[in-house]
Parts: structure tokens; C-alpha cells; sequence
């Protein structure tokens, strides 16, 4: 059994210990926040051991994994601490998505775990359904052929107006890493920013793409549609075909050229996702079975290195926006 712990436990973090003590190869042995009347709720409703400091669980707990579900700032702001001691502890990590809303502490986050040689990954869990690895399997049987074009949307209701930039840094790393998986690098961006009427802050975002493999693509982001239809999709067109991955989870349709017939994957009602909360249960499996299995550090999917890389695309939109929609190369 892998023994996790987790570090923040509010909203996003009680969904991690869910889902750790629901798993069959993981036990949930900790919760750790500074809130202690929160810590201890969590920790009672699930049977385990509450801390208020990251030194003293690290110190006392013989876990395997930590996963670090603090907020802050842009939801990311508070990661680099805990993230540095577990790391330096020896610990297997994984970070809630942004993996920080400062490229210098990703950055720092990630060169110090390449450093002491322990997986770190980030919770870029839209990867990881079903409906994504079938599309993603047609990519790789060449039924797309050479990709030409992926055009992604992402589209919530959010009112936060904590910063200028927090629909970007807190939801985009979602709609960027789907792009990469995909598409693979990135090479320029292109950024126009709106307001909707009565928002002091960049809800909407219009996006250009370009691919180091020379594909193009788009992306169209908002805080501003609140609703219950359809939160994200993703089109991917090759010169043998198409397909488009719709709503996370719920289908993927392969359209060949210059045939009638189309592929459907759907999520089963029975046997499939439940809801977008599964969405959690799958990538942290992922990365249970990876340190369970001892797949090397370099090798795990969604790694810190692919949270770092969609910040940086971030980044370069801000800054794109911030010179009147130039077109800005992607460090």
C-alpha cells in the first residue's frame, strides 16, 4: 500500500482524500492545514491523523506520497513551501494545478525535484479520461494523419476578481496541458483579453497557437458563461481526419476524410465516469500506480515539467496582451 498524505484540505483537497481512501493500493494515513478546526473535521471523517505544519507530519508520518492542495493566490501561490519540504524530505509529490502562479517558484519546484530525484507531478487531470486516451489512440494509429490544426475551448462561470490575471494562471493550465498532449510544444502565442460589462478583470480569453511541429491552433477561454451546457472541447485535424473530444469526459468522435461513417467513443452510463470528480479519481491513480510501479521520475505523466510548461505559455499570452496582441515566443 502506498501511504499518502495530504497538505490542504479544503474543497479540492477533501476531493484528494476521498479518493485516496477510496483507493485499493493507497491509504490515507494524514491531512495536514492551518486551519486546525478544518484539519481536525477532515481528519476525524476519514479515520486518520490531523497536522498543522508541514514539518511536524513530515517528520513523524512514514508516507510515500504527498499531495500539496494548498490555494493562495491565482489558486497557487501557497504551493512552493510545502512542496519544497516534502520534496527535500524524499517524498513523492503531487501539486494541485497552477503548479504556482509564479514561473520563478515552478521553476524552482521543479529543478529541486529533478535534483533529489523524486516524481513530482501536477494535477492536470483532464488528460486522463477515457474519452482523451481513445482520441489520443487515434492520434498515435495515424488515423488523423499529420496533425494541422487544434482548436480548444474552456468555458466556465467564475466570479473571482482577485487579480487582473487569475482566469488565465487558475483555469488555462487545464485547457493548455489538453493542447500540449495533443499538439505537443508550443512555439508563439498570439493574446487578445476582454472584459464582459461590469468585470475589472481579463475574463475572456482569444488565443493564437503556433506548434514547434508547425500546426496551428486556438484557444477560447472565459470566465463569463455560466450554464449547464458543454464546458470544454477540443478539435484536433489532421490531412486524414479529425476528431473532437467534448465536454471532458463525456465523448470523442473520430471524422475520417472522405468517409461516411464516423467513430464514437461515449462515457457508459454503467461502466463509465460518473462525473467530473472522476476526473480526480483517474489521474491520481495514475500517479499512485506510478510510484507504486517505480516508473523514474523523468517518466511520469502530467510531471511538474508539464505544469511549468503550460505556465509558461500563460505567460507568454500575458505578456502578448500586455504589447497589443503581439505575437511572443514561448520560452
Amino acid at each position: 500500500m502506498v501511504k499518502v498524505a495530504v497538505i490542504g484540505v479544503n474543497h479540492i483537497g477533501r476531493i484528494h482524500c476521498r479518493t485516496y481512501a477510496e483507493h485499493p493500493d493507497a491509504e490515507l494515513v494524514a491531512v495536514c492545514d492551518l486551519n486546525r478546526e478544518l484539519a481536525d473535521s477532515v481528519a476525524a471523517q476519514l479515520g486518520v491523523r490531523a497536522y498543522y505544519d508541514v514539518a511536524t507530519l513530515l517528520e513523524r508520518e512514514p508516507i510515500d506520497i504527498v499531495s500539496v492542495a494548498t490555494g493562495g493566490k491565482e489558486n497557487g501561490s501557497h504551493h512552493l513551501e510545502p512542496v519544497m519540504a516534502a520534496i527535500a524530505a524524499g517524498k513523492d509529490v503531487l501539486v494541485e494545478k497552477p503548479i504556482s502562479n509564479d514561473i520563478g517558484e515552478a521553476r524552482e519546484m521543479v529543478r529541486f525535484a529533478k535534483e533529489r530525484g523524486v516524481r513530482l507531478g501536477c494535477n492536470l487531470n483532464h488528460r486522463f479520461t477515457p474519452a482523451a486516451k481513445k482520441a489520443k489512440q487515434w492520434m498515435e494509429a495515424g488515423d488523423i494523419g499529420t496533425p494541422l490544426y487544434i482548436n480548444m475551448r474552456l468555458t466556465i462561470g467564475n466570479p473571482n476578481e482577485s487579480t487582473p490575471w487569475i482566469h488565465l494562471r487558475a483555469l488555462h493550465p487545464h485547457s493548455f496541458d489538453v493542447v500540449r498532449y495533443f499538439g505537443g510544444e508550443v512555439r508563439r502565442v498570439q493574446a487578445f483579453l476582454t472584459k464582459s460589462p461590469g468585470r475589472s478583470v481579463w475574463s475572456t480569453a482569444s488565443i493564437n497557437l503556433e506548434f514547434a511541429s508547425g500546426a496551428v491552433g486556438h484557444l477560447t477561454g472565459s470566465y463569463d458563461i455560466f450554464g449547464w451546457h458543454s464546458i470544454e472541447c477540443c478539435e484536433v485535424a489532421g490531412d486524414k481526419g479529425r476528431f473532437v473530444l467534448d465536454n471532458v469526459y463525456e465523448s470523442a468522435t473520430l471524422y475520417p476524410h472522405l468517409e461516411e461513417e464516423l467513430r464514437v467513443y461515449r462515457n457508459s452510463i454503467m461502466t463509465g465516469m460518473r462525473g467530473f470528480d472522476d476526473t480526480f479519481r483517474l489521474r491520481l491513480d495514475a500517479f499512485i500506480r506510478e510510484v507504486r510501479d517505480g516508473v523514474l521520475p523523468d517518466q511520469i505523466s502530467a510531471s511538474g515539467e508539464d505544469g511549468l510548461a503550460v505556465q509558461k505559455i500563460i505567460e507568454a499570452a500575458i505578456r502578448s496582451h500586455e504589447s497589443g496582441g503581439a505575437v511572443v515566443e514561448v520560452e
